[in-house]
């Protein structure tokens, strides 16, 4: 063989090899597009985030036959994705192609495993769809209309929420009991003897300028009726099959790990939300080797403020003395809002890209409050017409200790929540789908990863509010044995709520708020401290291998670059850079 021939042997091999590759890449892409074209039908709700207001008069379609279908349809996304040579992608598409294949077949593997069925929690389900309206900009006349239209159709979600628990009954997919003991008195909240008093009317209560006195008086009017007329009677019937049907049949045990095959289930949502193979007793394990060693770090706090007493007398203390509360809500929201005020202008230091997008300080919702915990995040409509938002309870501030007030505004503004979701969603030349959603052990691996930044940032001066960031870390790793000890190993309530006593100072209320948060949502609670680890591990690697060369900001602006990741694909992105680093040194 000539070597001319030889290299036109090569020259075909790899033009063959590059049009392959562009024809994986384009078949990729058009899956990809396909996918989030099929997700914004399906789920209305999400459409107003990207200023497509056609579904604004629609909730999602929660009846088993659309459940079904939507399961049918991810199937025939994966066998288009299978259809793909993986190897004849990009790096990045391959990203793409993984990420999207997890997602689909967690959502099979969840619908297979009947966990759509359990679809009630005192944080999630048809209790709270009054807070739907603040993503809303209700601004002019049709946005009103809009969620009238809404609440008009309120009645038949209701329905279907019934329908899936009714099957749940049938399939032995329950909720814990005593999570659906609470569900009642929040209901009650929504069935008032006058339309007035509903929290769906609050955003009727003031309208916009614009509207003459005759529209306005058109629309309350209409409001009134709705909310009279179908909302409050089917709130009332849902309320009674809570009651009558579904409550007595809830299961008694609080583990998921109860139920036929509860503990394989268990097993695979472990898998979902750490993104990792580790087993439930390795995650158990590590819980208690971090919450050993944060208890460590707290007792030498104790002795440096010269408390004579053990550390659960400490955190008595801590609960209890007044000095570390304040006395009432609006003193409360002041202190969080002057600390993220003090916030913004440290983050320099740490990152070298910020996000245009701001963010402000909210009061949870009064009727959520009580069983809800101590704070959220809301991110910010994709079309930029609403900001974050970081939601703070303000419900008995006696329990709101002081000392947790900067530790917990860092997860949940920045550099926290709104710091890396603000810049995901700005991200160019990445899918939708990775923008809009989140990985769980990396989001919130992410914000627990932030409270240590806030010594970086100047913050934790005395030893109280040190001492807060270690409650706060010790929080997050006590999850870590008390959810698999529900779900997995057969802990009782008051065995969890016991063990988080008396490793942590969170307020009573607080804990068992917590602690039936693990209960109602199997765990998700362990994607913090596991995210969190992996971080401060990359973070470690990355100072001992470059040294004096080591640039924080170039760090966290690479470990933020790509988005929410899998924690694999995160270490492996972030071992590149590190190499790249070390060989221009």
């Amino acid at each position: 063989m000539t070597s001319f021939t030889s290299r036109l042997i090569v020259a075909g091999t790899m033009l063959a090899t590059s049009m392959a590759s562009l024809a994986s890449e384009e078949s990729l892409n058009a899956v990809i597009s396909n996918h989030w074209d099929w997700v914004l039908e399906q789920y209305p709700e999400y459409r107003r985030e990207f200023g497509d207001m056609s579904g604004t008069q629609d909730w999602t379609d929660l009846s088993l036959d659309a459940i079904a279908r939507r399961n049918q349809d991810q199937s025939d996304f994966i066998e288009e994705l299978r259809q793909i040579d993986n190897n004849s992608l990009s790096p990045e598409s391959r990203l793409n192609r993984r990420m999207l294949m997890n997602s689909l077949e967690e959502d099979r593997e969840s619908y297979a495993n009947g966990l759509h069925l359990i679809a009630l929690n005192m944080r999630s389900g048809p209790q709270h769809l009054y807070t739907t309206v603040e993503r809303l900009p209700m601004r002019t006349e049709q946005d009103y209309v809009d969620w009238l239209v809404r609440l008009e159709k309120l009645p038949t979600q209701l329905d279907q929420y019934l329908s899936l628990l009714d099957a749940g009954l049938d399939q032995q997919r329950v909720q814990a009991q005593i999570i659906i003991e609470r569900i009642p008195k929040q209901l009650d909240m929504l069935i008032t003897d006058k339309p007035e008093d509903s929290p769906f009317y609050e955003v009727f209560e003031t309208l916009p300028s614009e509207l003459s006195d005759e529209q306005a008086a058109a629309i309350q009017s209409r409001a009134r009726d709705i909310i009279g007329n179908q909302v409050t009677p089917a709130y009332k019937r849902f309320k009674a099959f809570i009651e009558e049907q579904y409550l007595p049949a809830s299961r008694t045990e609080p583990g998921i790990g109860s139920l036929p095959g509860g503990k394989q289930i268990y097993e695979m949502l472990v898998r979902h939300f750490t993104t990792t193979d580790l087993t439930p007793r390795e995650i158990h394990d590590i819980g208690l080797a971090e919450v050993a060693r944060i208890r460590g770090e707290m007792e030498e706090v104790i002795d440096e403020v010269g408390f004579e007493g053990d550390i659960n007398a400490f955190n008595e203390f801590l609960r209890t003395d007044p000095q570390f509360y304040y006395d009432s809500p609006e003193a409360l929201l002041e202190a969080y809002q002057a600390v993220s005020k003090r916030l913004d202008p440290e983050l320099v230091k740490l990152f070298g890209k910020l996000p245009r997008m701001p963010y402000g300080v909210r009061p949870i919702a009064e009727a959520l409050a009580p069983d809800t915990t101590t704070a959220f995040y809301m991110p910010p409509a994709m079309d930029g017409s609403r900001p974050g938002w970081y939601y703070v309870n303000l419900y008995r501030p006696e329990v709101r200790p002081k000392y947790e007030i900067e530790v917990l505004s860092v997860h949940e503004s920045v550099p926290g929540h709104h710091l890396q979701i603000a810049l995901a969603q700005e991200l160019e030349d990445v899918p939708q789908f990775r923008k809009s959603s989140g990985v769980t052990a990396f989001v919130e691996g992410w914000g627990l990863y932030s409270e240590r930044l806030g010594y970086d940032m100047g913050l934790y001066t005395d030893p109280y509010s040190r001492y807060g960031q270690l409650i706060y870390d010790m929080w997050r790793a006590v999850r870590l044995v008390v959810d698999t000890g529900i779900h997995y190993f057969g802990w009782t309530r008051q065995e969890a709520i016991d063990y988080f006593k008396d490793n942590a100072a969170k307020s009573e209320a607080d804990i068992i708020n917590e602690i039936d948060r693990y209960i109602g949502w199997p765990g998700q609670a362990l994607a913090y401290k596991i995210g969190q680890l992996k971080m401060l591990e990359l973070r470690a690697t990355a100072e001992t291998r470059l040294g004096k060369d080591f640039d924080i900001r170039a760090f966290h602006d690479e470990l933020l670059g790509a988005g929410a990741i899998p924690l694999d694909a995160l270490e492996s992105r972030m071992m590149d850079w590190i190499d790249r680093q070390e060989s221009m040194l």
